[in-house]
């Protein structure tokens, strides 16, 4: 008599599922049978221990701007299929790809109390986000690392269904989620540090046992000499861009800025702005922009001569779920931009 199978649900995107790219991720969630995709290689990977009973898939769009919606309606599909394990993606470095694999496989652990796992790049905002509750593999920054990451998944995503013990991050290859355990040394721990300091002071490589959090330190630009004649821009990741958002700047993880034109305009009406923001309630930013971006005070601030001018152009982004590592290449190309273009200034609003 054969043995049973562990029972596997893939959740994959639009994109990997081969219906289409940011013209259809808006599509809402669908369950499929069998394998689609990237499953292909993931079944091959999971052998004859596993089989993928069914696929479910949801567009990144979709997702990202109704997530409780989205995550219930993903379990809803998922538990339809009675699995054993759920593995998500790989999402690489696709932000909103990442943030839906890690919001799929914290609601089926919660929800329904079985494993999943699911692999992405280390910068990806799912991971920052959901690492401390989901197993995540890490991967390269696009699918070509596709073939080197599946059997790695597979693995890890077998030692789950088998519910064998799981190890640290080092010794099974998944981020670490800041999750701390007392364990037994061969050496105590005075002695465990200073061999760490010997090998710092000569150079040698060692590892600490408490990695700390690094933060960036930017040091404050002197003040503005004279506010009355300062050029000052406006920015914001509150979204806030031209009717229609012509640029379709993400709800979540947004994968990129607009710059948007200010020339004689003295306020931002419903009929000329919205917000694209998919973290807050955009009611009151869709009523009066201005609230996040305050282009009527400043107005009011150059009229009266306490301002020199506001910069005839404003930069909007979407901060909700965005990467670091976007953010910064955002801010960089915005400062590049307003340096050569001779702002003194920058009100950089949020929400």
């Amino acid at each position: 008599m054969a043995e049973k199978k562990f029972r596997v649900v893939h959740y994959i995107n639009q994109f990997f599922a081969q219906i289409g790219g940011e013209e259809k991720a808006h599509i809402p969630p669908e369950a499929r049978e069998g394998v689609v995709g990237p499953g292909l290689g993931l079944k091959a990977a999971l052998g004859d221990e596993a089989e993928i009973v069914g696929t479910v898939i949801c567009g990144d769009s979709y997702f990202g701007e109704n997530m409780e919606t989205a995550s219930a309606q993903v379990v809803e599909l998922i538990k339809k299929f009675q699995p054993d394990l759920v593995i998500a993606g790989p999402a690489f470095n696709a932000g909103r790809y990442g943030t839906a694999c890690g919001a799929v496989c914290a609601a089926v652990q919660r929800e329904l109390g079985i494993p999943a796992v699911t692999a992405m790049f280390t910068e990806n905002p799912g991971a920052d986000i959901y690492k401390k509750d989901v197993y995540i593999i890490p991967t390269g920054d696009s699918a070509a690392s596709m073939r080197k990451v599946l059997p790695q998944l597979a693995s890890f995503a077998l030692k789950l269904a088998r519910g064998e013990a799981i190890g640290s991050p080092s010794e099974e290859g998944y981020m670490a989620r800041g999750i701390r355990k007392n364990i037994m040394a061969d050496k105590p721990g005075a002695q465990r540090a200073m061999d760490m300091l010997l090998a710092k002071i000569s150079g040698q490589p060692f590892t600490t046992e408490l990695p700390m959090p690094a933060f960036d330190r930017v040091p404050p630009n002197p003040p503005v000499k004279d506010i009355s004649k300062a050029t000052i821009a406006l920015v914001t990741s509150g979204g806030i861009v031209p009717k229609g958002n012509p640029d379709h700047i993400e709800a979540s993880s947004a994968s990129k800025f607009g710059k948007y034109s200010l020339a004689g305009l003295d306020d931002l009406t419903p009929d000329t702005h919205q917000t694209a923001h998919g973290g807050y309630d955009p009611t009151y930013a869709n009523e009066d922009a201005d609230r996040v971006l305050p282009l009527d005070v400043m107005r009011d601030l150059e009229r009266e001569g306490k301002i020199g001018k506001v910069f005839d152009y404003h930069y909007a982004t979407v901060g909700n779920g965005t990467s670091v590592a976007n953010a910064a290449k955002f801010g960089a190309a915005i400062a590049k931009d307003l340096k050569e273009a001779g702002v003194d200034a920058v009100i950089l609003t949020s929400t």
